[in-house]
């Protein structure tokens, strides 16, 4: 309906009953064990301290500690007890005790409980919506497996067993999904306790997999939300969280080929598969075709893939059908094949990636090789190495050796990650270091930042901490972490918050988390703390999203060194509410980061890139276990991934973009840049390349800088370089150049079409986001 369009009475009838329901706000995650009745209880009482009627009934806190402290002054309504076929002592709400008490919120555990036999309602899920109806707000819990579609799912890939569940689109009632998170080395710890049982059923590998499936289900859920406020808000192209992935395919016999590469990519991506194809209207189909359409249409069926074929009407309409079809789809990347076109051919018909490559932004192209012309096999079986293949009575040498032993002292690395400041992070991580000191494990606080949050201040009360440095700079006195006083107090874990913090200049290291490896090497455990987008490689994503570029970074090699990296998940709307209530920063700061960084996109963005990114990070950690269970499955492909770049300032970003793909990869990577022997590799130029063999060293990649004699054979160095190394995707940036300069200088990205069709061409976008280089 027009936003200006007088209501109907059913309208107004609907939005004043939308007013008198309650709210449902559910915590989800993997196992029984996970948190999620703590958390909720904490809500409890926080609504409480504001005024707000709280009571509880039918919790299960399992006896565990932390849930038994949380139930505090909570009013308990008496649960009805009843006693199950199997001897289990099972809780249904007394509905009409609640219904007559009338409170504003309600806590309740266990969404998919099924009532005893003769009560009101069968399940619990009934009842929610009852008290629902009636004007009472709910809290409530619920693990992953006990999801329709996902229970499904996890006995697949998991000894998950259960026959209590709910509909798979019971989320979509509540106003509020969070995702209480929590590693599987945390869940068999508590296992070990006798808090959790599921530790010991499952084992790691099942609980990680639980776990990826809490983390994606959640994260698809918030891209929904995303992609509604993106609508409303009228922004149209690829957020920079989620990829979708286009595949242009046409009936014939590589039309397969082209779709199978698509959902590799898409699946290796998380991300989803859009294939089109163009017909001729009112032309019947050869049977050759029909046949081919029939082929392309099950694999897309197979893959969950979405197909259209489009009308092609009059000659160089398939470029701008495909570039349309990409806005309104909002595609982040469009694959296609490569042309046999000859260059005069191009100069006379023109070519259909070089006219999207004029119009697309934010969208890369990505153009597959045609392996079966030189006679390569389309598919390449490649196995992961693993520690196994090698020689187990092979004799280490002394630094193997050495390797080995340091390995072996270092300390247990932990990071706590959010999507934004103000989730809780240090919160969490001095709340744990309680929970190690009261064990008798030596805690230090190494270095905290309350930002003058008071609740953050008390929970660090009774952990010792070290005194700061005074680092004395420009005249005045700042403080930064005394590692060496750290080291010299050996305790077992020390809490550091903000890993991506930049030290004083002056300082023994240049950022926290160098401090950070200097404590693991010296055999002391750190727990940290660490924004998403303070990660390294997703710098551009973040100022796509945000429009903030963040100067602030920790590689993600760092992450990677870390034993467990956990997420601390909270709402968009929580968060504002956080916010406001000047529990964040300072209430002069609160406006205007509401109307900066805080804005609901930014922070439902950065909450789907924060769960998206540690669900990558939990599958990366299930296939180094080598689990077959991994969601992605296992790539099957041998990659070489060799990324070229100028000396401009997109070329951070194609080495962010090349590091991403390696990762996902498993892929051997490098980066280039080819200079004319008649350039002068001084001044800018030099400190140009320095800091791009720095990001790509530091992102654990190779630079090499190689010479071409001339312009016109830059892209022919690229490609027999590219063809030593043995590349198999090459990585370069949308070209800059005008027409003008093209014919005077060369076209990089055309001669590179023309020279390397043996291998994959991404050619990442430009964005309309970034302004001119």
């Amino acid at each position: 309906m027009d936003g200006f369009g007088r209501k109907t009475p059913q309208d107004i009838i609907a939005s004043i009953n939308e007013l008198q329901r309650g709210r449902l706000k559910v915590f989800i995650g993997a196992v029984s064990g996970s948190g999620k009745t703590y958390h909720m209880l904490r809500d409890g009482q926080t609504l409480l301290d504001r005024g707000v009627d709280v009571v509880i009934c039918a919790v299960s806190t399992m006896q565990r500690p932390e849930s038994l402290k949380q139930l505090g002054s909570l009013e308990r309504v008496p649960s009805i007890h009843w006693t199950a076929e199997d001897g289990s002592e099972q809780k249904d709400l007394d509905l009409d005790a609640l219904i007559a008490r009338n409170p504003e919120v309600v806590l309740v555990d266990s969404l998919a409980h099924r009532n005893r036999p003769g009560a009101g309602f069968a399940t619990r899920l009934e009842d929610i919506r009852c008290l629902l109806e009636h004007g009472i707000s709910v809290l409530t819990t619920v693990n992953v497996y006990e999801l329709d579609g996902m229970n499904e799912l996890a006995r697949r890939l998991t000894p998950i067993e259960t026959e209590e569940t709910v509909p798979a689109d019971t989320l979509e009632l509540a106003q509020e999904v969070v995702l209480i998170d929590v590693t599987p080395e945390t869940l068999l710890s508590r296992a070990a306790a006798g808090f959790v049982k599921e530790g010991e059923r499952f084992g790691r590998g099942n609980l990680a997999v639980l776990r990826e499936l809490a983390l994606r289900l959640v994260a698809n859920g918030v891209n929904d939300s995303l992609e509604k406020y993106r609508e409303q808000a009228g922004m149209s192209g690829p957020s920079g969280v989620a990829e979708r992935i286009l595949v242009s395919s046409q009936y014939h016999w590589n039309g397969s080929y082209y779709v199978r590469r698509g959902q590799q990519i898409a699946k290796r991506l998380n991300g989803e598969l859009l294939v089109v194809t163009f017909l001729r209207p009112h032309k019947e189909l050869s049977k050759e075709a029909a046949a081919f359409k029939r082929s392309i249409c099950r694999l897309v069926d197979k893959f969950g893939g979405q197909f259209e074929e489009l009308p092609l009407g009059v000659k160089g309409s398939i470029s701008d059908a495909l570039v349309c079809y990409a806005r309104k789809n909002n595609v982040s990347r469009i694959v296609l094949g490569h042309s046999r076109q000859t260059r005069w051919q191009e100069l006379w018909r023109g070519s259909i990636v070089h006219d999207m490559l004029k119009k697309t932004r934010n969208i890369d192209i990505f153009v597959l090789a045609d392996r079966a012309a030189h006679g390569e096999e389309w598919i390449v079986p490649a196995r992961t190495a693993s520690s196994n293949d090698e020689e187990p009575f092979r004799r280490l040498s002394p630094q193997e050796m050495e390797r080995q032993i340091q390995s072996i002292n270092q300390g247990r690395f932990k990071v706590y990650i959010g999507a934004a400041p103000g989730v809780g992070k240090t919160y969490t991580m001095l709340r744990e270091g309680h929970d190690l000191a009261s064990k008798g494990i030596h805690v230090v606080v190494g270095l905290l930042e309350t930002h003058g949050r008071e609740e953050t201040g008390a929970q660090a009360e009774g952990l010792r901490a070290i005194p700061r440095k005074i680092v004395s700079y420009r005249g005045t006195q700042l403080t930064e972490m005394d590692t060496e006083a750290i080291v010299q107090c050996r305790p077992d874990v020390v809490l550091v918050d903000e890993l991506a913090h930049t030290n004083v200049p002056g300082s023994k290291h240049r950022k926290r988390y160098e401090d950070v490896l200097e404590l693991l090497a010296a055999g002391i455990s750190v727990i940290s703390t660490v924004n998403v987008q303070h990660l390294e490689s997703l710098n551009d994503a973040v100022e796509q999203m945000t429009g903030v570029r963040v100067r602030e970074t920790v590689p993600d090699t760092i992450m990677k060194l870390a034993d467990e990296v956990q997420l601390i998940d909270i709402t968009p709307q929580s968060l504002q509410q956080r916010m406001r209530e000047g529990k964040i920063y300072a209430r002069e700061k609160v406006d205007q980061a509401l109307s900066h960084f805080f804005q609901i996109g930014n922070l439902i963005g950065l909450r789907e890139l924060a769960l998206r990114e540690l669900a990558d990070d939990v599958d990366e950690r299930l296939e180094s276990w080598e689990q077959a269970s991994s969601l992605r499955g296992p790539w099957r492909r041998k990659e070489v991934v060799y990324a070229a770049v100028d000396s401009s300032l997109q070329a951070e970003r194609i080495v962010r973009r090349g590091f991403r793909i390696a990762y996902r990869l498993k892929a051997t990577w490098y980066v280039t840049h080819v200079l004319h022997e008649a350039a002068k590799r001084q001044g800018e130029l030099e400190s140009r390349l320095a800091s791009i063999r720095q990001l790509t060293e530091r992102l654990g990649g190779t630079f090499i800088v190689h010479t071409a004699s001339g312009g016109r054979r830059v892209p022919e160095v690229m490609v027999e370089h590219a063809a030593e190394l043995g590349a198999t995707q090459m990585i370069i940036g949308q070209s800059r150049r005008t027409r003008w300069h093209e014919w005077r200088k060369g076209a990089i990205v055309k001669t590179l079409l023309r020279t390397g069709r043996h291998m994959d061409l991404l050619v990442v976008a430009r964005g309309s986001w970034q302004g001119q280089e």
